[in-house]
């Protein structure tokens, strides 16, 4: 087990910290019944998908348990009344825990894997926050358009042969490609390949080392992982090397990105400050944003796709709205994407029960008590199951693993608690493109139901493969082709057709769950200016 420290900056402790040395009562939190001397509770455990084995537990432990594996003790949480609690960004901060900290040798410092008391963290999410503001995501609109249409050109040749489309790799490159050329100005070339780019491929194949090393024990790893840990330092080097050319290029040109993260990343300036990113900073923050930038993403519009082929009556009143929001607009403008309310809806409830990021942790930022029940003290840490959270019964009803896109109506989000909805994590170090990934996923979404039927394989059930973020696996559909809205002589609401106009939509925010809560608590001054963190009250 890695020794705990303490840094300079914030007398917080460093290093992987077992449970008991942050929770004085630990014996009364559940745990599995029965436990192993030395190996702990390993029987039955599906190394795997631990996920879904903690679900488990959790199901048969309640709102808060432990697990122990190889001499490390883990406190699970998925309680609504205890994750509020851990919401209070006063007493709680962003725990990097294993499965994260794992990545720091290819990601670093990066926005995703930043430690908090490290400096390049805020400024990184400073000089960044604008590439996120309403003016940027309409900079992007256009391009991700343009790899939306390359995908549906891709579609349209397996319809043609006959074949079947395979959802989670066709997502991921749909996902890489506009990361790419959004953020960096890069084509990757993803669909005139037959098979992964290698970028994706060494991405993951370094999440999947990442999760594998908490399957054994820390110090028997290198032996038993040695040809993993071969192969993952090939894929890190893989992955250095993809990007450093890309910056590299960059530089040559002298920019040309026109204001693209990646210009932001080189160029810009903290307004305060007046510090820049460090380029080995910039790689670090390149590789977290082509990682995490597609990565949930591709998962979460494979699992909406999923749910749309399985539910028929779903996936026609989410097309009956497309059609009848976007009429006989060939290319939808960015103001028509936030008027998919039903759409975005599906979308809200496949996160729900399979939020690609199925996972964040916490620690108590002093000694405190969770929920008036559960002593912690400074440094104490515990990880959130958000697909068990998204499960509660008495939040989400008895009916919870129903896939229901109506639980995000806005009276429905309005009545439920807050912090019940954590798809894109909690706090100040919630995910930054939150809303550059629901605008693409939608958009997606809307193109994908107005030219295509959907079509499960009757035989398939879900079965969701685990490489620190979810997908579903082995997942396929069949495409049949829709007619045009206006080949099938559909009548639209005046003011549908030819180009959008420039009013502002009215805004569907089921999804956020904290703005109709004013115990939300509020983001830091430095998050002000993030269209992600900015205070709604």
């Amino acid at each position: 087990m890695a020794a705990t420290t303490e840094t300079m900056e914030t007398g917080l402790p460093r290093g992987f910290r077992s449970a008991e040395q942050g929770w004085p009562e630990l014996r009364r939190i559940p745990r599995p019944p029965h436990r192993l001397p030395l190996l702990g509770d390993v029987l039955g455990a599906d190394r795997h998908r631990p996920l879904q084995d903690s679900m488990r537990y959790a199901r048969e432990l309640g709102p808060i348990f432990r697990r122990r594996a190889f001499g490390k003790e883990f406190v699970f949480v998925w309680g609504a009344r205890l994750v509020a609690d851990l919401a209070d960004e006063s007493r709680f901060a962003k725990h990097v825990g294993l499965g994260v900290a794992n990545l720091r040798p290819v990601a670093g410092d990066g926005l995703f894997t930043a430690y908090n008391h490290e400096p390049n963290w805020q400024l990184a999410h400073d000089v960044l926050a604008p590439g996120f503001s309403r003016e940027a995501m309409e900079g992007y609109h256009g391009m991700m358009l343009a790899v939306a249409e390359r995908l549906t050109d891709h579609w349209d040749r397996h319809l043609a042969a006959g074949r079947t489309v395979d959802v989670p790799g066709d997502m991921t490159r749909l996902t890489l490609e506009t990361i790419a050329r959004t953020g960096f100005g890069h084509d990757f070339g993803s669909f005139e390949r037959n098979r992964p780019h290698p970028f994706v491929t060494a991405m993951v194949g370094t999440l999947t080392y990442a999760q594998r090393l908490n399957s054994v024990p820390g110090p028997l790893a290198p032996l038993l992982l040695r040809a993993a840990a071969r192969r993952n330092a090939a894929d890190m080097t893989h992955l250095n090397r993809t990007v450093d050319g890309l910056v590299a290029a960059r530089r040559r040109s002298g920019g040309g990105g026109e204001g693209d993260l990646l210009d932001r990343m080189l160029a810009t300036a903290h307004p305060e400050t007046g510090e820049k990113l460090s380029p080995e900073n910039v790689r670090k923050q390149v590789i977290t944003f082509l990682v995490a930038g597609h990565e949930t993403t591709s998962g979460a519009l494979s699992f909406a796709l999923h749910y749309l082929a399985l539910h028929p009556a779903v996936a026609a009143r989410a097309r009956a709205e497309v059609d009848q929001v976007w009429g006989d607009t060939p290319r939808p403008g960015y103001d028509q994407v936030a008027k998919l309310r039903y759409v975005r809806r599906v979308l809200d409830e496949s996160l729900r029960l399979w939020p690609t990021a199925p996972a964040f942790a916490r620690e108590a930022r002093r000694d405190t008590v969770l929920a008036g029940d559960h002593p912690m003290r400074r440094g104490a840490w515990a990880l959130v199951l958000t697909p068990m959270l998204h499960r509660q019964p008495e939040v989400w009803g008895e009916d919870a693993e129903r896939f229901d896109p109506d639980r995000f109506t806005p009276a429905a989000v309005r009545a439920r608690p807050p912090h019940t909805f954590k798809p894109f994590g909690t706090g100040a170090r919630a995910c930054i493109g939150r809303q550059f990934a629901l605008h693409e996923a939608t958009l997606v979404l809307g193109l994908l139901l107005r030219r295509y039927e959907l079509s499960a394989d009757p035989g398939y059930r879900l079965s969701v493969a685990e490489r620190l973020t979810l997908m579903p696996e082995g997942l396929r559909l069949r495409l049949e082709r829709r007619p045009a809205p206006t080949e099938a002589g559909e009548q639209r609401p005046e003011g549908t057709r030819g180009e959008p106009t420039r009013t502002p939509p009215a805004r569907d925010t089921a999804a956020d769950d904290s703005r109709h809560h004013p115990t939300e608590p509020a983001a830091p001054p430095s998050a002000s200016r993030c269209p992600v963190h900015r205070p709604t009250h």
